[in-house]
């Protein structure tokens, strides 16, 4: 099963002289060394020809913290993928009103750029809850959704999950594999707000970026 989910091309017929861009959605508050590396990984073994940044304003599914503004966001996603030629931002669902959903960004990008294939790189855990999202149907009839699997009990979880999408939805998911890195946004404000280093965890132009504006150094509640 595990072949035939990483080989699926449900939309080969669609794809066969499109241009295949991949799509890191999220808050990158702030970007990290994990968000490169599956970014990376998806554009190697998936054979993309570039991978868009986008940044999201109000994801519906969790509360962002207002500790940076929109634009140092996107400065320090630019940072962060400076030198990397088939790394790009688009700020797209920054420049709309309310909340951003991931069908409605599809669709408007589909329709404004029908010579483009758009694979959507997830996490596992993202995979797993896909079917929870806003309208998931035309997410997957706009996108291949790529996500990433970390070791062997992963990949097994995922291709029944990719199955189980393929066979309600007809979506075509396509796994990707990568180690296991440990790190999230909420762990580097956290590590920041009580001094603690952050080398490592994201590039050091992100890391100089947030330490010359002070990012960071209250830890909001709930956090």
């Amino acid at each position: 099963m595990i072949d035939a989910i990483l080989a699926c091309r449900g939309h080969v017929e669609v794809c066969g002289q499109m241009k295949k861009i991949g799509i890191m959605g999220g808050t990158f508050n702030p970007i990290h060394n994990g968000h490169l590396f599956l970014a990376e990984n998806a554009y190697e073994q998936i054979g993309l020809e570039e991978v868009l940044f986008m940044p999201s304003k109000n994801p519906p599914h969790k509360v962002k913290p207002q500790m940076v503004t929109d634009q140092q966001r996107v400065d320090m996603i630019l940072l962060a993928i400076q030198g990397n030629p088939h790394f790009s931002i688009s700020t797209v669902e920054l420049k709309r009103d309310g909340y951003t959903y991931t069908a409605d960004t599809l669709s408007l990008l589909t329709k404004e750029n029908p010579d483009v294939r758009y694979y959507f790189i997830v996490g596992a855990d993202s995979l797993l809850m896909m079917h929870q999202w806003y309208q998931p149907q035309i997410v997957f009839d706009h996108c291949t959704v790529v996500a990433a699997a970390r070791d062997q009990v992963d990949l097994e979880k995922l291709a029944h999950c990719a199955a189980d999408l393929k066979e309600h939805y007809n979506a075509d998911i396509q796994l990707v594999k990568m180690p296991t890195m440990q790190i999230s946004s909420a762990d580097i404000r956290e590590r920041v707000a009580q001094n603690k280093t952050i080398h490592y965890y994201l590039p050091d132009q992100v890391m100089e970026y947030i330490e010359k504006h002070q990012l960071y150094r209250i830890l909001p509640e709930g956090e």
